[in-house]
């Protein structure tokens, strides 16, 4: 029986997930849900990775003899690893900030709908990417030539699909600081 191979159907996130485990091998998912991480985050995560590796009963010396013998379970070790960080910041992500030359961004994204603060600087000399000129805007929050809009809509699909789009497309989870302040302003 422990050389029996192992599959697992289960349900999460709305979202139907198939790991099979193959003994000395590994197991790896039939689709991944995010992307995997940079090469930078993974080095960052070297801890959390080697403790995701125990848990598969792989040590040091068996990852780098699986990383050079059998490259695609690697990857797809690498692939698991990633979605299960992916899914555990995404969990945690209250707010994410997207700052362009001319617009602001700020979302507040609760359990079942995301609110939007978005901001537009119709000064087009100004660049709000440039420190300079974005420490203008927040000393100047109420001048003529800034526009401030809000909207709120449920999730069209997941909620952490749906942050981790806005992630890809730029967008910076944060402390929600700027956010709250001009909430408050335009409340």
């Amino acid at each position: 029986m422990a050389n029996a191979i192992r599959i697992a159907l289960f349900f999460l996130n709305n979202r139907y997930f198939i790991y099979l485990n193959r003994p000395k091998l590994g197991g790896f998912f039939i689709f991944m849900k995010y992307r995997q991480l940079t090469k930078e985050q993974f080095l960052a995560l070297d801890k959390e990775f080697a403790t995701f590796l125990a848990t598969q009963q792989i040590d040091a010396k068996e990852w780098k003899t699986i990383k050079s013998t059998k490259p695609k379970v690697a990857e797809e070790e690498l692939n698991i690893f990633s979605d299960l960080v992916w899914e555990k910041v995404l969990t945690k992500a209250t707010y994410i900030e997207h700052i362009s030359e001319n617009y602001i961004n700020l979302f507040k994204c609760n359990s079942k709908e995301i609110l939007r603060i978005y901001i537009k600087l119709n000064d087009t000399s100004k660049n709000l990417m440039n420190s300079e000129d974005f420490n203008w805007f927040l000393k100047n929050l109420t001048h003529k030539d800034i526009e401030y809009f809000k909207a709120a809509k449920k999730y069209s699909k997941e909620r952490n699909l749906e942050l981790f789009e806005l992630i890809e497309m730029g967008g910076v989870i944060t402390d929600g600081k700027l956010y709250n302040a001009i909430y408050q302003l335009i409340a």
